[in-house]
């Protein structure tokens, strides 16, 4: 039974509580999708956790490697300041994809972090690309299995060659807000933690409660209502 966990954004509130309810339903092992430290949360914190953790497979997320890479942006420092330098060294080493028993991970596609796998965001909102556009974005991935997360979104798509395609959803950050490609809102309406379990061919869905209202203050203490505000509501910026 293997745990998939995507997204986590620094929320060790979220961590602790998916740990938990992963524990109890007989998780004994995970794999991690990217964008695990980012956010102005509990980042280092969040690292320990990983770190006590059975993770048998891991790839870097598009945050995760703007810690690395990122200036001048205040949240960033911090992030930086209260990792230290033991999680910035794991950051550097983690691969941008990883396989194992027919199984890809990415964070975004195989050849990009910041490309959405499945979702087209062209219309300001998240809609499930065609078929033939998401095997084009798998390239020539024969896996069967892909694992993918940076949209937030929970969901399993099968496609016409056989191929089937998770995201677990956000376990940390259940909203945001973008730019790029467009400006688009991803959004699930609630705060849970979200993760998922693959048993065989069985894949479930799981949206965790937690203590959502501390990770907001967090937040907020940090100067991030944007981010307290997601974290409560799975909402988007208002307005």
């Amino acid at each position: 039974m293997l745990g998939l966990i995507a997204d986590i954004h620094g929320n060790a509130w979220a961590l602790d509580a998916v740990i938990a309810d992963a524990r109890r339903r007989g998780v004994s092992a995970f794999v991690n999708l990217g964008d695990a430290l980012y956010g102005p949360l509990a980042p280092r914190r969040t690292f320990d956790l990983l770190q006590q953790m059975n993770i048998v497979a891991e790839v870097s997320g598009n945050q995760d490697r703007l810690i690395l890479e990122g200036t001048g942006n205040p949240t960033l420092d911090w992030v930086r300041d209260d990792l230290g330098a033991e999680p910035l060294k794991w950051l550097r080493n983690l691969p941008k994809t990883a396989s194992f028993d027919d199984r890809l991970l990415c964070h975004g596609t195989p050849s990009s972090d910041t490309t959405y796998l499945l979702e087209d965001v062209r219309h300001g909102f998240a809609r499930i690309r065609s078929d033939a556009d998401i095997l084009s974005l798998l390239e020539n991935v024969q896996s069967h299995w892909i694992f993918c997360g940076h949209s937030h979104l929970q969901h399993l798509v099968t496609l016409s060659s056989g191929q089937t395609i998770v995201n677990p959803g956000s376990l940390g950050l259940p909203a945001y807000d973008d730019e790029k490609p467009v400006r688009h809102a991803m959004e699930t309406f609630s705060p849970h933690a979200r993760y998922a379990i693959v048993e065989s061919a069985e894949v479930s869905f799981h949206a965790v409660k937690y203590d959502w209202n501390s990770a907001a203050r967090r937040a907020t203490e940090l100067g991030r209502e944007d981010w307290a505000w997601s974290i409560v509501s799975g909402r988007g910026a208002p307005g």
